[in-house]
């Protein structure tokens, strides 16, 4: 068992760029990553957490909260901010049900049009990344799980995922 907060911050700073590569993976840009980095940093630095049986794995623990906290903090403020605009256009107002139902027909003919795009994105993809992406993804098996069925080591998967995701960020922007 590691020794509470400084058996974890030891393990922190002996992990922190598998960390930054996880969280970056999960939040899609290096900023929010070298944010959340700090902010579990600053965690470490200020919790009295009692010795840990799995240091690793409680700090990757950390790490997917602080990442989901990040996004559903976005997704409130996303919807803020709609609601906002919404008020503020008339948007929402009684009597335009017509318009909403054009909205809403524009926005499942962009859904579809982006749902074919990411399919393309992920047939194009390279052999590995694109297996390794399927398996984790679209079936649902853990970074573990896929290194088995592959033959390749838990590192190799993340990184053919680091791959994909990128390749796919890029193709669904342009």
């Amino acid at each position: 068992m590691a020794g509470g907060s400084d058996g974890l911050m030891a393990v922190f700073t002996a992990q922190r760029n598998e960390l930054r590569r996880f969280l970056n993976a999960r939040m899609g840009n290096e900023s929010d990553a070298d944010d959340l980095i700090q902010e579990l940093w600053i965690k470490l630095q200020s919790l009295n957490i009692p010795p840990v049986a799995n240091p690793r794995a409680y700090l990757y623990r950390m790490a997917q909260n602080l990442a989901a906290d990040r996004i559903r903090m976005r997704h409130r403020q996303m919807q803020r901010d709609r609601a906002w605009t919404d008020e503020r256009t008339g948007y929402a107002a009684p009597g335009i049900e017509a318009a909403d139902d054009n909205a809403n027909a524009e926005e499942e003919i962009h859904a579809r049009e982006e749902a074919a795009q990411l399919a393309s994105a992920i047939a194009n993809l390279p052999e590995g990344a694109r297996r390794a992406f399927m398996m984790h993804k679209i079936d649902g098996l853990s970074h573990a799980d896929v290194a088995a069925a592959l033959g390749i080591s838990k590192s190799g998967v993340e990184k053919h995922m680091a791959v994909a995701m990128k390749y796919l960020r890029r193709a669904l922007l342009d």
